[in-house]
């Protein structure tokens, strides 16, 4: 049980890290990427402006 603890851990970690906010709207994105292609739009313009806005985001919490 210790090695499926530890494992998670070492996932939960390795994904999440310090900004859990980051790994959220990573999902997020990925799943509104999704539904705009699935609706039949292209969706690359969409998951450049996202990410674009997250890095925004993330380097003006790191800089305060």
């Amino acid at each position: 049980m210790h090695y499926l603890v530890s494992f998670g851990r070492f996932w939960y970690d390795f994904i999440v890290g310090d900004e859990w906010r980051l790994a959220v709207g990573v999902i997020v994105i990925l799943c509104l990427t999704a539904l705009i292609e699935y609706a039949g739009i292209p969706a690359w313009w969409f998951l450049i402006l996202a990410v674009s806005g997250l890095l925004y985001y993330a380097v003006g919490r790191a800089a305060k």
